[in-house]
């Protein structure tokens, strides 16, 4: 009898139909900070991000996630009560408590066991980890891993002085977007393998800190801050991986680089992305490049990309993808599917 494997069944994606160039934005900012001199072109320069996706103003992100799936439980003649596990796998969430896996549920009229996954941008490639764990296990035979991200929400748009507005950079590359993962339990193609690692000393190089979490809480701080970034920390961070877990887990399956029709790699700016493939070894013609046109997808990354590739043919069934995501913590992971 064959042994009960993870198949990763289908990938969906919903990107907001509005969006915002980097010269739309700048507009806006200097509009809303009319006595500060804030510099063109840093955003782009530094990122390479030409455009984001904006969500509506009255949807969350258990909404973006949603989208997502009903597209995927769609595409797979699917419904809610099918599935047997939901896994939500954002960085942005509705709320604190409970799990936004529930708001999910709810809104999908679904009515099975559900959690969230948290870590930063690798919540996705986690949610296959734990989904592949479950299903081949025989916990569950259905898993949807999903995740909304509505990070465009945090983008700071007064600010004190130009200082903050580098120090905040980062906020402004990043989009909102929904995706969604189905897993199903098979016994051909599906999930070969995950690696992951984790520099844990770097976790303050990319932070967005709750400030007011105190038991003598000010009424004069907000709770949240935007993201910021240390760039000489986040460098120490990038130095802290062990890029070998990379090049150990292709080795313990037989595979090299250009074994993959596709490799999705998480993309928090463009000239990073090259850096770090040059690091892992990465052909670049083997990349789907997401973030000029689409910006930070947080942690809906790698699955928009996934989407892509296969809307487009560049991945058919019978294929080999790599997922790579990086993530602030600081975290690195790998997962190889047939697809």
């Amino acid at each position: 009898m064959s042994a009960i494997r993870t198949r990763l069944a289908g990938v969906a994606a919903h990107l907001p139909e509005t969006t915002m160039t980097t010269a739309e934005l700048e507009d806006l900012l200097a509009a809303r900070n009319p006595g500060l001199e804030l510099p063109r072109g840093v955003i782009h320069n530094g990122s390479g991000v030409r455009r984001r996706h904006i969500a509506p103003p009255h949807e969350k992100p258990s909404d973006l996630a949603v989208h997502a799936a009903r597209r995927l439980l769609e595409d797979h003649d699917l419904q809610p009560h099918d599935l047997d596990l939901i896994v939500y796998a954002g960085v942005t969430v509705d709320l604190l408590e409970p799990a936004t896996a529930h708001v999910v549920a709810a809104k999908l009229g679904a009515d099975c066991p559900v959690f969230d996954v948290r870590n930063a941008c690798n919540g996705m490639l986690n949610g296959i980890q734990v989904a592949d764990a479950l299903v081949a296990g025989g916990r569950h035979r259905r898993v949807l891993v999903c995740c909304g991200e509505l990070a465009t929400a945090f983008m700071p748009w007064t600010l004190s002085d130009a200082e903050e507005f580098f120090t905040v950079a980062a906020a402004y590359t990043v989009s909102d977007a929904g995706a969604a993962l189905l897993l199903e339990a098979g016994t051909d193609h599906g999930v070969l393998g995950h690696r992951f690692a984790a520099y844990s000393a770097g976790w303050e190089a990319a932070t967005v800190p709750l400030l007011n979490i105190t038991t003598a809480p000010s009424p004069a701080l907000p709770v949240l801050r935007p993201l910021t970034v240390s760039a000489s920390g986040l460098v120490r961070a990038l130095q802290g991986i062990d890029y070998a877990v990379f090049r150990k887990h292709l080795g313990d399956l037989g595979l090299t680089w250009d074994d993959f029709a596709a490799v999705c790699v998480h993309q928090a700016s463009l000239a990073a992305l090259w850096k770090f493939c040059e690091h892992a070894g990465i052909p670049k013609d083997k990349v789907v490049v997401t973030i000029p046109q689409h910006g930070n997808l947080v942690a809906a990354t790698l699955p928009v990309q996934l989407a892509q590739a296969v809307a487009s043919g560049r991945v058919r069934r019978g294929d080999l993808v790599a997922l790579v995501g990086l993530a602030s913590g600081f975290s690195a992971g790998i997962v190889v599917v047939r697809w």
